[in-house]
């Protein structure tokens, strides 16, 4: 699934990554299994830091909306959580 992120003007780059994908999973085109990219790539993608990345997803996985497999990747979860 592609899906894009904008970061034009923002401060707060990681909280924009988060606020950006969580809307994607909850309105849409991220549905429950899709993978995201990998951090290095999305990180590549943005010209963000790989850590930017990681805190957004690390607090996509605290709320529930992505789960994470060593070796495998971070997939939207199954059960998203109603915002």
């Amino acid at each position: 699934m592609e899906f894009h992120v904008s970061l034009v003007g923002r401060r707060d780059l990681a909280d924009e990554i988060y606020r950006q994908l969580r809307e994607a999973i909850v309105d849409g085109p991220l549905q429950p299994g899709d993978p995201l990219p990998p951090t290095r790539e999305l990180a590549r993608r943005l010209s963000v830091s790989r850590t930017t990345v990681t805190v957004a997803y690390e607090r996509l996985n605290g709320e529930g909306f992505v789960t994470s497999r060593v070796g495998a990747g971070t997939f939207v979860s199954g059960e998203v959580p109603h915002s």
